[in-house]
């Protein structure tokens, strides 16, 4: 992987991909490289303006690029579940669904489901949302399912019996890592049950390191804490990194050649900065029982199985 850039990323042509939270920061330069590269992008977002500004901003970057809008609130099941009828009716494969949206030490909320929200957004909308498109992923030859977690995960594991934080004192933080933790073991497990089926789909994650995006910010602002959000801002500038740079572990993820099922892709210094890397993860991320339980629960939040895959 050593000097691996986005120049790196193979021929895209003839693919299509599905890259979520691609209006800005990291999924959007995700969506710009794959489009560059001959694939076509849908861009699922939640902002309907937002995401017909990014369409915009994309062609103009990359003429002729083939991309297209498609509203995904991932903190609704009903928009994943909508989402879904509209790709599947409009679209004959799905050979790379890039699972980056997310939300970051929000105060505590729910989703219109009633689901906490970092749980809800980053992990139980994207495991619907996998689900629901998993017959056209499996119908792809070679297709990718890679899902953007954290190196914060390293800070909790999940409490298997308060998923959604309803009992113990609510800390955003430890939310979040829990929601990365999350995102890790739900790829092994789907890379599990991938292998069982003898399924020619390779699950993987990726973490960027630290990139300055928007994402540092939106917590703090949301919670009215001005001086948080200035302390993200100089954070960001001192030692963030560029979207850019900061989705080339996921790009290597969605396209390099010889990525193997559950392989986790980060930084190559410390996690933090350099080329795509295989990453460190915590070993509860790699628990075979552990992710049999979230998968479970998962399903029966979301009311979402997926179609061929067994435990």
């Amino acid at each position: 992987m050593p000097g691996w850039n986005a120049q790196d990323v193979p021929d895209q042509r003839g693919r299509t991909a599905v890259v979520t939270g691609a209006n800005s920061g990291l999924g959007y330069v995700t969506a710009r490289e794959l489009a560059r590269k001959g694939a076509r992008v849908v861009l699922a977002c939640r902002g309907e303006a937002r995401g017909a500004e990014a369409v915009e901003r994309l062609v103009a970057e990359v003429p002729g690029a083939e991309v297209e809008f498609v509203r995904l609130d991932l903190g609704e099941l009903d928009s994943v579940r909508e989402f879904a009828d509209v790709f599947g009716r409009t679209h004959g494969r799905l050979d790379l669904l890039v699972n980056n949206a997310g939300v970051m030490a929000l105060p505590l909320g729910r989703t219109a489901d009633g689901f906490e929200t970092q749980f809800g957004v980053n992990h139980l909308g994207h495991f619907a949302l996998t689900g629901l498109l998993f017959p056209l992923i499996a119908e792809t030859p070679g297709a990718r399912i890679v899902t953007v977690s954290s190196m914060v995960h390293a800070l909790s594991g999940l409490d298997m019996d308060d998923l959604n934080s309803e009992r113990a004192p609510y800390r955003k933080w430890i939310a979040y890592a829990r929601s990365k933790t999350a995102n890790l073991l739900f790829t092994h497990e789907l890379a599990r049950r991938l292998s069982r089926a003898g399924a020619d789909v390779v699950a993987a994650a990726a973490h960027p390191g630290y990139a300055s995006t928007n994402l540092q910010t939106a917590g703090p602002r949301m919670a009215g804490r001005k001086g948080a959000e200035r302390l993200m801002e100089i954070g960001n500038r001192v030692l963030g990194q560029s979207a850019e740079a900061g989705a080339l572990p996921t790009l290597y993820a969605a396209t390099a050649a010889g990525v193997a099922p559950d392989t986790f892709v980060g930084r190559s210094f410390a996690m933090w900065r350099g080329s795509p890397a295989t990453s460190w993860r915590a070993a509860r991320t790699r628990d075979d029982s552990a992710g049999e339980r979230l998968w479970a629960a998962s399903e029966e939040l979301t009311g979402v199985t997926y179609e061929g895959l067994k435990g």
